[in-house]
């Protein structure tokens, strides 16, 4: 498993497991455990959840599919920016930390800003450094100008990771926000890096995956995991599924391809608003 580093130097994968609308459906929950087991085995062993998730249903499953391996896996939580407050981040992640049957997290977002000062969310994060119960603190959703506040206030500058929407139809991030986050040594995670699978329907993904014999949802996954300093986090429900994205991995797209794709999915030449589903 090919790794990046976080800013204190702890290598990670670049390939994780998504669970956005995992745990929703009772008679899903045996294959979605599976799944994230199988991607375990496959050394994808970054799982990013959040309490928003099928509000904690996620984690729960989560916990459930970790139970006996925790010590294998880099988790992945966050906390609602309505609970961002200084002492509702801490009772939002000891709440997560029970959902997830676990006494640590490994990084903690903020999913998205809300109205709480960063300062304020920054000290819960640091109490619950202190205390053991997470490791590292990043946000989610942030663009350039979020960013660059963060850094400013005081202890900002411990920031791990930015969780940013990215693939091949949300490129946006990489005229300035991707740049100054590989400058800074900070990776970014992409979330949704097949549009919820949706870029497999593309038909100039289709002809690149013929030619590669591949799939076109896999041609999607590799172009994102081309870049440097990003972390893919693609949801899979069923354990084959898994274990596609895992091959996306070891894919490597030619120039022609490279080129053909940014014919198709045009990169930006400007500053656009950040993205989010």
């Amino acid at each position: 498993m090919r790794t990046t580093k976080l800013p204190s130097g702890e290598a990670v994968p670049v390939l994780g497991q998504g669970t956005w609308y995992m745990g929703d459906e009772p008679r899903r929950r045996a294959d979605e455990i599976a799944t994230l087991r199988q991607g375990l085995d496959l050394g994808m062993t970054l799982v990013d959840t959040a309490e928003m998730y099928g509000d904690g249903a996620a984690e729960k499953l989560v916990g459930e599919a970790i139970a006996g391996r925790r010590d294998e896996v880099f988790l992945v939580s966050k906390v609602l920016p309505s609970n961002a407050s200084r002492s509702g981040t801490i009772a939002a992640c000891e709440r997560s930390l029970r959902r997830l049957g676990t006494d640590r997290i490994d990084l903690y977002l903020l999913h998205w800003r809300g109205r709480t000062p960063f300062a304020e969310t920054i000290a819960a994060f640091e109490a619950l450094q202190d205390a053991g119960k997470i490791r590292h603190w990043g946000v989610s959703n942030m663009d350039v100008s979020d960013m660059q506040e963060l850094l400013r206030a005081p202890g900002g500058d411990a920031v791990a990771t930015n969780q940013v929407l990215y693939n091949l139809t949300r490129r946006g991030i990489e005229y300035d926000l991707l740049p100054q986050a590989q400058q800074r040594g900070l990776p970014l995670m992409a979330y949704s890096p097949i549009e919820q699978g949706r870029l497999a329907d593309y038909p100039e993904l289709e002809e690149i995956a013929e030619r590669q014999g591949v799939t076109a949802a896999q041609v999607a996954l590799a172009w994102v995991l081309r870049q440097q300093g990003v972390i893919a986090i693609p949801k899979a429900s069923r354990p084959e599924h898994v274990k596609l994205n895992r091959a996306a991995l070891d894919l490597k797209l030619t120039q022609e391809d490279l080129d053909a794709l940014d014919d198709a999915f045009t990169p930006p030449s400007g500053p656009e608003p950040l993205e989010m589903i």
